[in-house]
């Protein structure tokens, strides 16, 4: 039994006529004929009876007519399934991203894509630096966005597309709390908390360049407080300051932001590995990435697809 055979039967079952079958098939009506005389042989029984005056179906026709349909329409279904994955308008895209990133970031993209592709489903993992780049490079995630340049592993791709503002965190009675920014030079001799670069490796070493392009080297103690947002750090009494970034900070209790001027900024880079993505749809999320609109407040960079653009056009 062949699908040709089906689409025959159920064009004619639905018209009862053999001409209009005929027509909106696109066929000629012998071949109309041959098809389902074809198909009557196949099961073994007459599933339509014609007269000159009128065609009807049998109780077998009734029956096969039915069961056809949801054949064809299951097929179609596939075959539009396996179109929107082969046009990345369906499928899967696994994204890892380093958690000082993610709150924002993260929600970010997946809202891009949800408007742009519906109908591909974006499952985010957080992990930190060492753990995405072993994850990416054995395929266990199809994208990654870490802090920071980083290298490439074989066959991998980076992009530097996106980054953040910079953000001196200061007690509410600091000296240079009341300004609307803080030129880092002026906190040069005062102690910086930092945090252990064996828990946060890639943010460790984003801050550290940012105090390395300012050209000071500042006291530095690290934090007693092992998450991430050191929300505890006022209360650790040698610490005078702290580099972080709005998304990372939070609401700290006794502590006001404020940027850094000139301005600094946490860059973030894309990774993938295009030989060995699952779907289409993993290359349109990457071009998505490198060409939407990045979070307010902040700054595109050289790999974004619009970086330096007077406009920002629609992906």
């Amino acid at each position: 039994m062949e699908l040709r055979q089906l689409e025959a039967f159920v064009a004619v079952a639905g018209e009862l006529h053999f001409g209009r079958a005929a027509e909106k098939l696109h066929i000629g009506q012998p071949t109309l004929s041959e098809l389902i005389r074809r198909l009557e042989r196949e099961v073994g029984t007459p599933l339509l009876t014609r007269t000159t005056r009128r065609v009807a179906l049998t109780q077998a026709g009734v029956e096969l007519f039915g069961r056809a349909k949801v054949i064809l329409d299951d097929v179609e279904g596939a075959a539009a399934a396996v179109r929107r994955l082969a046009d990345g308008e369906a499928g899967t895209v696994r994204l890892g991203i380093t958690p000082p990133v993610a709150p924002v970031l993260a929600p970010h993209l997946s809202q891009a894509l949800h408007s742009a592709a519906p109908d591909v489903q974006l499952v985010v993992q957080r992990m930190w630096l060492p753990d995405l780049q072993r994850a990416i490079g054995d395929g266990e995630l199809d994208v990654a966005i870490t802090c920071g340049p980083v290298a490439d592993p074989p066959g991998i791709l980076s992009e530097v597309f996106c980054a953040e503002p910079v953000m001196v965190g200061l007690r509410a009675d600091h000296h240079l709390a009341g300004r609307d920014a803080v030129e880092l030079r002026n906190l040069s001799t005062e102690t910086i908390g930092v945090h252990s670069e064996a828990l946060f490796p890639a943010w460790s070493l984003a801050l550290r360049q940012v105090l390395d392009d300012t050209g000071i080297r500042p006291p530095a103690v690290e934090f007693t407080d092992t998450d991430l947002a050191a929300y505890r750090w006022p209360i650790q009494s040698e610490v005078d300051w702290v580099l972080t970034t709005a998304a990372v900070a939070g609401d700290s209790a006794g502590v006001v932001l404020r940027p850094t001027s000139p301005a600094h900024f946490v860059p973030y880079t894309l990774q993938w590995c295009p030989i060995r993505a699952t779907t289409v749809a993993v290359g349109r999320f990457v071009r998505l990435a490198l060409s939407v609109d990045v979070p307010p407040g902040w700054v595109s960079q050289p790999d974004h697809l619009r970086h330096g653009a007077g406009s920002l056009l629609e992906d």
